[in-house]
């Protein structure tokens, strides 16, 4: 099983606990429904406040399995993102979005299944300046964490981690220790232990 598959069967809090606390991205960025999840690589995007113009240029650079992990700099409040660059996004292959501003076309999203997190849900339209300064591919800077091209990027219900691809097979491994590990926890607790006994508190 390849990376990507095996980190899509754990969870945000899960890859965060057994990393160190390490790779948490900030707890306002939010999936659209409880239900989305994803993992997969990171292409960073960085874009004027209120144009996505880069966005659309990352589209055609996508790759199958990647997430589009966009800093809107200081226009947290505009739309950037919806149905129809949704669907571009789904025929290239791409397996989420996090993007530090907002979207539109909400429950068209929801439907259609896209992973998507981020800060609001807004109608304010986007600009598309060709002099902007943006770029797609330059790391970017979201919360305490450099997200950079290729890194390992998970997101469910409870949050987004993101770790440096090097990292990613270590983390992994980590964490599915570490859930066999809280099995064998469960397991002693539905036998009679406390808490305070299994952690020894």
């Amino acid at each position: 099983m390849d990376l990507l598959a095996r980190a899509r069967r754990l969870s945000s809090a899960t890859l965060h606990e057994a990393s160190g606390r390490r790779g948490a991205l900030p707890g306002w960025l939010k999936p659209l429904a409880p239900t989305m999840h994803m993992a997969g690589r990171a292409l960073p995007i960085r874009c004027p406040a209120g144009d996505n113009l880069w966005i659309h240029h990352a589209l055609v650079e996508a790759s199958s399995d990647d997430v589009l992990v966009v800093d809107t700099a200081e226009g947290t409040d505009f739309g950037y993102w919806g149905e129809i660059m949704a669907t571009a996004a789904q025929v290239r292959g791409v397996a989420g979005l996090v993007i530090t501003g907002g979207v539109r076309d909400s429950l068209r999203l929801v439907e259609m299944g896209l992973p998507t997190f981020c800060r609001t849900v807004t109608i304010l339209g986007t600009g598309k300046n060709h002099k902007g300064d943006g770029a797609v591919g330059d790391p970017v800077r979201i919360g305490e964490v450099v997200v950079r091209k290729g890194d390992l990027v998970v997101g469910d219900a409870d949050g987004l981690v993101c770790f440096p691809a090097a990292e990613a097979a270590a983390v992994i491994e980590a964490s599915e220790k570490r859930d066999l590990a809280e099995v064998e926890i469960m397991n002693k607790l539905r036998a009679g232990a406390t808490t305070l006994d299994v952690y020894k508190f």
